[in-house]
């Protein structure tokens, strides 16, 4: 792999809607800036890239982001994805990488053997463009607490011919979760139409 930089951001919030936190919540984001073959041209067969990336990425990041946090796999609750492609790539590129079992496989396995599909985010941009990474429960999409997103940047990639893939992992939910559940709505809606 031929890799320029890792970065990893580690926040901790401790006060959020002027309340003290329970505990605070903490959430760490590793990425990798790597040289896109492909940028410049079409090229119709990405298994190259996905095979060359994919597998090593989906488990290098989060055991990463875990490391920042000073988490075991089996004690994050939440977790994310995301590729950011240089202006002279395609967001296919990128999506290659982090939309394949290889990867999705591999974070899943380092993170407790979670169980639920990693959500994402995924577009084309200049070097110092964000993007939010999207977070959900490791183990059940629809606890809602875990519904979140971290806004991410390097300040200096991509460059036009690289891709950020990014992986982030949280310890807990939003610090005061209070909008009920998901499991618990559902139930009632089903009660409803009987």
């Amino acid at each position: 792999m031929e890799i320029r930089k890792m970065v990893t951001t580690v926040e901790e919030t401790y006060i959020e809607g002027f309340k003290q936190a329970e505990k605070p919540v903490r959430v760490a984001v590793a990425a990798v800036v790597i040289k896109n073959p492909y940028a410049g041209r079409y090229v119709e067969d990405l298994q190259p890239l996905i095979e060359e990336y994919a597998a090593k990425l989906g488990k290098l990041l989060p055991v990463k982001a875990l490391e920042a946090l000073g988490l075991s796999g089996e004690e994050c609750e939440g977790y994310g994805k995301a590729a950011l492609v240089g202006l002279d790539g395609e967001v296919e590129h990128g999506s290659g990488i982090i939309h394949t079992m290889l990867f999705g496989n591999e974070f899943r396995k380092v993170c407790g053997n979670a169980k639920t599909l990693l959500p994402s985010a995924e577009k084309r941009g200049g070097a110092g463009s964000s993007i939010d990474l999207a977070i959900k429960h490791k183990m059940d999409a629809k606890i809602r607490s875990h519904h979140m997103s971290f806004e991410f940047r390097i300040p200096d990639a991509p460059r036009a011919d690289e891709i950020v893939i990014a992986a982030a992992v949280t310890s807990s939910g939003r610090a005061h979760p209070r909008i009920g559940s998901l499991h618990a709505e559902l139930a009632a809606q089903g009660e409803q139409q009987e």
